[in-house]
């Protein structure tokens, strides 16, 4: 039974998941030191050079699904000693060159980087090399490259570096949006995510002892496209055998906003959605000009999480969902107060299994609060459909052209035209990951089988409108 794409995905949830298992036993402290010999028992290596290296490295793996480097602010961070396998970045001459007299290379290199062998072969100094590329445009046989590590191809926003020793990525937090599509696409899992899976636990176990608060597990919509072994009731059978006192569709939250988000739209004529905060934090970082066009309502997490609070004030809202960047989210001062963990997918199987029962063996319960326009905030396309029904619901009359923007180049691209004036859509979709929130980092699985999933959970909700949806809440 595979539930994840990649050995990597599979080796960090065996880290969280004995983290956690230690955790709700009490004994994580005094077997810290110990946990890289448990998982990796032997003293043959299976991933490294020696048994030494990987069982070091599993020991920031530890550290990390310990919450990492508190004084880093950034959720992403990078294992350095895991990060020394990939062939040197930059630019390199490949066999193709075929030793030319012309030299053009030569000629438009500005730091005399270009050099040549005892059969004109061009060669590349390094310490002079500033990776411009201009000798790659003007060679005839195309035989000059530009060798990226698959953590630089992964980050669209060029976030990521070598360091000075060419060895470890390095990642610039000013640029960083924390979306995780690095963290995905390492292939030694030598970029990771920090796990707050310690606190959730604490807030679980501490609930059960402290009955004068409750933990609400407020799950993505996109958990339809996951756990594709069980049943979704099942998973949210499996998710208040945990301990959880109450699950709740954070699509409810995509609801609301998409009835705010409508009428502030048609309020101020242009808009940019609100709901992925790699997006948002994409505006600020590279188009701050463009941060009062950003919606002023909250993401469905947070609104969701407000609207609980307001209920019951004793509320703890832990968020499960496919987001690195809600990590970050969660840490902002417009939500620190209201979300108090966030887990991913992965962390989620990782808990399950740290509790050693199955959850295909549990009975099914059902989890239905949200309407088919909240369900498909879950992928690419669906805010905007939802927006387009809000208007319709609410007797607004406004054209609606929405930019669908899949993936963060494309929103990119609608920023740049809206920053020149040009762009002829009137409200941008932004969602940092190819897919939308199925394409997120912290997924178990990553497919285009998982759009259709979505689509399937949406139709199967019993609220078929959002004023049906957001009714219940009032």
């Amino acid at each position: 039974m595979r539930k994840f794409d990649t050995k990597v995905q599979h080796l960090k949830y065996k880290v969280l998941r004995e983290v956690a298992r230690h955790a709700w036993n009490d004994t994580l402290l005094q077997n810290v030191m110990d946990l890289p010999h448990m998982i990796i028992p032997g003293k043959i290596p299976t991933m490294r050079c020696c048994v030494y290296k990987e069982r070091a490295i599993l020991g920031k793996r530890v550290k990390m699904a310990m919450g990492g480097d508190r004084n880093n602010p950034n959720v992403i961070q990078v294992i350095d000693i895991a990060c020394d396998e990939c062939p040197g970045a930059g630019y390199e001459v490949t066999d193709s060159c075929r030793g030319c007299i012309a030299h053009r290379c030569e000629d438009v290199c500005k730091r005399g980087a270009i050099s040549f062998d005892h059969n004109h072969v061009a060669h590349i100094d390094k310490s002079k090399c500033v990776e411009c590329g201009k000798c790659a445009q003007v060679c005839p046989y195309a035989a000059i490259i530009d060798r990226k590590r698959p953590c630089q191809i992964a980050c669209k926003v060029k976030a990521i570096s070598i360091d000075e020793e060419k060895s470890a990525a390095k990642i610039d937090n000013d640029k960083c949006i924390q979306c995780g599509a690095c963290v995905y696409q390492c292939p030694f899992g030598a970029i990771t995510d920090k796990s707050f899976i310690l606190d959730a636990i604490d807030l679980i176990k501490n609930s059960k002892e402290n009955t004068e608060y409750k933990v609400y597990a407020l799950v993505a919509p996109s958990i339809s496209s996951q756990f594709s072994y069980a049943k979704l009731g099942q998973v949210v059978a499996g998710l208040k055998h945990l301990g959880f006192h109450t699950v709740i569709e954070a699509a409810l939250g995509a609801d609301m906003v998409a009835q705010a988000e409508s009428r502030e739209l048609a309020e101020k004529g242009f808009l940019t959605s609100s709901c992925c905060p790699a997006f948002v934090q994409y505006i600020k970082s590279s188009f701050p000009d463009l941060l009062p066009l950003v919606s002023h309502n909250l993401s469905p997490m947070a609104t969701l999480a407000q609207h609980i609070k307001k209920i019951d004030e004793t509320a703890k809202i832990v968020f499960v969902g496919p987001c690195t960047a809600k990590k970050a989210e969660a840490q902002l001062d417009s939500v620190k107060d209201l979300v108090d963990v966030v887990i991913t997918f992965e962390e989620l199987q990782a808990l399950f299994d740290s509790r050693d029962f199955d959850i295909t063996t549990l009975e099914e319960e059902v989890l239905d609060n949200a309407s088919y326009y909240g369900r498909i905030f879950a992928r690419s396309g669906g805010l905007s459909d939802a927006v387009a029904e809000g208007l319709l619901e609410q007797g607004i009359e406004f054209d609606l052209k929405p930019a669908v923007c899949n993936g963060i180049e494309e929103c990119r691209m609608a920023l740049l035209k809206k920053s020149k004036n040009v762009l002829q859509e009137n409200f941008i979709e932004g969602m940092a990951c190819v897919g939308g929130c199925i394409g997120g980092a912290g997924c178990l699985t990553h497919g285009t089988k998982d759009l259709a999933e979505v689509d399937k959970y949406g139709r199967e909700a019993f609220e078929k409108s959002i004023n049906d949806a957001v009714s219940m809440l009032k």
